[in-house]
């Protein structure tokens, strides 16, 4: 007769080895789903280039004479000083990047807002829903004049990139380019304030956004819809104050407005604006609402 004691005494221990397994591969489901969530809240992150609608179109539009051209008029026009004196006009000319430093318009980069639905607490506190691709920034490879510019992309009605604005300063390319692996940054334009969303925490990048999560390193998404909520109820698409162009921090102008590539409003840092009238560049102060 067979021994089986040794082999009831080995199945006992294969049991106990399987039971343990299942114990902590259970245990390891359960804790990675806890920090993950659901399925449909996965890793929020910017889009590659491959992933943005028309890129190559992008691409095309920052490399074009015409876009070249506007920058270069933009970086010869001095700035205002003051808030007050007369409105500064200069004249077309034929070659605007002649005698300029040397400079190329790098490859754009996405630049993500807070959308409406997200502020109005109707959209629920995922990536997908709170933070949208509303317009490509591409910064110079290098100073001009001592200066920085950002050219702004929007999308065309139907496909398409087309030049929006040129901005004064590099900050909203700098930030754009702080995304990582995993991560998406955005931007809360009303306070000017960057961050960036690790999951499902949102992390301040520059001094206005730590003023907008009232002096915290990090805030959940959730956390921070119930603070943008506060600050923007009554500034949703359709109040006055979107209808005045201020929901952006600024308004370039679009297609249905009438501007083209050649004609975009330019924005200077400082409030002032660059506009082109006719065939010469106008200079002017842009006012901004305060957003309180």
């Amino acid at each position: 007769m067979r021994d089986t004691s040794n082999t009831r005494t080995s199945a006992k221990r294969t049991g106990l080895r399987s039971s343990r397994l299942s114990i902590v591969l259970a245990l390891s489901a359960s804790a990675l789903l806890s920090v993950v969530g659901p399925a449909h809240a996965a890793p929020a992150k910017d889009p590659l280039p491959a992933d943005i609608p028309d890129y190559q179109a992008a691409l095309d539009a920052v490399k074009s004479t015409a876009v070249r051209n506007t920058v270069c008029r933009f970086l010869r026009t001095p700035l205002p000083n003051g808030t007050g004196g007369p409105v500064q006009t200069i004249p077309e000319m034929n070659e605007p990047c002649q005698g300029l430093p040397t400079f190329t318009v790098k490859d754009p980069l996405a630049l993500n807002e807070i959308t409406p639905g997200f502020v109005a607490g109707t959209a629920r506190p995922l990536p997908t829903e709170a933070i949208k691709l509303t317009q490509l920034v591409s910064s110079l490879s290098t100073t001009v004049n001592g200066r920085t510019a950002t050219v702004m992309l929007a999308p065309t009605q139907g496909g398409g990139w087309h030049l929006a604005a040129v901005r004064e300063g590099d900050s909203d390319a700098s930030y754009a380019g702080k995304a990582t692996v995993g991560t998406l940054v955005f931007t809360e334009p009303q306070i000017r304030g960057w961050y960036q969303l690790k999951l499902n925490t949102v992390e301040p990048l520059n001094d206005q956004a730590r003023q907008g999560l009232n002096g915290q390193t990090s805030v959940s998404l959730s956390d921070y819809q119930q603070l943008v909520k506060a600050r923007y109820a009554d500034k949703l698409p359709g109040s006055e104050y979107d209808t005045k162009g201020y929901s952006s921090g600024s308004r370039p102008q679009s297609e249905e407005d009438g501007a083209s590539a050649t004609a975009p409003l330019l924005i200077g840092g400082s409030g002032a604006a660059l506009a082109l009238a006719g065939g010469a560049v106008v200079l002017r102060r842009h006012r901004r609402a305060s957003t309180g």
